[in-house]
């Protein structure tokens, strides 16, 4: 997503020290199984003029601690897959074939008339407010907490 929308400085926190290490050099990758998330990993991060990695203790970021127990939680044969819902997006586990340039994903969702996200996806687009004066309200009020990005709906948050 950071590649997409054209950022050039990318700052990474991780709970996990051996995964920056290893993504800074200072540690060699010896699981095989690690192997392609790593060229991943790198590939993307060459794609950005300035990169920052830093380990943050997972005793002091709760979320990244959340995210690492539901990622390790999450055991898959070699020909499973899993979808995990992240910022709506989904996350897809590589195959150890899989690279970079052979990876297309799409998600597409049918979406319903009366779906709550369609007035503030229209409002952030065109800037089309409904004829209801209190709908209208409401949607100004609520739509400075969500992004439509690249026919993406994003919801806005600290993180």
């Amino acid at each position: 997503m950071a590649i997409n929308m054209e950022i050039t400085t990318l700052k990474v926190y991780s709970d996990s020290k051996l995964i920056i290490s290893q993504l800074l050099t200072e540690y060699e990758v010896r699981k095989d199984d690690l192997v392609p998330y790593f060229r991943l990993a790198t590939q993307l991060l060459q794609k950005f003029e300035a990169v920052t990695l830093e380990h943050v203790p997972r005793k002091e970021n709760q979320m990244a601690d959340a995210l690492a127990n539901l990622a390790s939680s999450m055991t898959l044969g070699e020909d499973e897959a899993a979808d995990v819902p992240v910022c709506q997006r989904w996350v897809i586990p590589l195959a150890t074939e899989m690279l970079l340039d052979d990876t297309n994903v799409i998600s597409v969702l049918p979406v319903d008339v009366e779906e709550w996200r369609q007035p503030l996806i229209d409002y952030l687009e065109y800037g089309k407010l409904p004829n209801d004066s209190r709908h209208c309200s409401k949607i100004r009020r609520r739509a400075p907490r969500f992004l439509y990005y690249k026919e993406t709906f994003y919801r806005r948050s600290f993180e």
